[in-house]
């Protein structure tokens, strides 16, 4: 049996596999979206990364980050960049048309890779 951990969004409580960087939103979709297995294109991960990286630096320059929390953002986007979480990315190009779920992916995998 896979360990889980307990994440929590707008629709209320999901058990996400612990060792997936990955939260509520981008299980759902998991769950919402069983459509084919075209998995989204690491080009598009990685230009997500790139998105990430740079609202981090542009707040930080701002002040409207402190410099803790945008340097350790700086650091997982940079991670997405290079491929080494390319395991925490699992949505298929199938989903609703705005790509809401493939950004909040991104989001939560920053997110969570920068807080450990």
């Amino acid at each position: 049996m896979t360990e889980t951990r307990t994440e929590t969004d707008s629709f209320g409580p999901l058990e996400v596999p612990a060792d997936r960087y990955w939260g509520a939103q981008t299980q759902r979709s998991l769950i919402n979206f069983p459509i084919g297995w075209e998995k989204q294109p690491t080009a598009i991960v990685r230009a997500l990364g790139v998105i990430k990286q740079a609202c981090a630096q542009a707040n930080k320059a701002a002040g409207r980050l402190p410099d803790d929390l945008a340097d350790a953002m700086i650091r997982a986007a940079s991670e997405v960049v290079s491929g080494q979480l390319d395991d925490h990315f699992p949505l298929v190009v199938w989903q609703t048309g705005s790509g809401t779920q493939s950004n909040m992916n991104a989001n939560e995998v920053v997110s969570n890779r920068a807080i450990e």
